[in-house]
């Protein structure tokens, strides 16, 4: 019998390079904590980081 894989949550982090004008506000550490007191605050288990960092075209990065 196949045994069922574990959902995730995904959390998905965007910095465009016009982001970068914003500030702290906007940095990608910061959106990880606001994204993971959102998770943690809403039951949301096994968190996924899913990150672009604002390189076009360089993909994502998967912690």
């Amino acid at each position: 019998m196949k045994q069922q894989s574990e959902k995730i949550t995904a959390l998905y982090c965007h910095l465009s390079q016009d982001d970068e004008r914003e500030g702290e506000r906007n940095s990608i550490t910061t959106q990880k904590t606001i994204l993971q007191n959102f998770a943690k605050n809403n039951g949301l288990r096994n968190a996924q980081y899913f990150i672009d960092d604002g390189y076009s075209g360089g993909g994502i990065i998967f912690e």
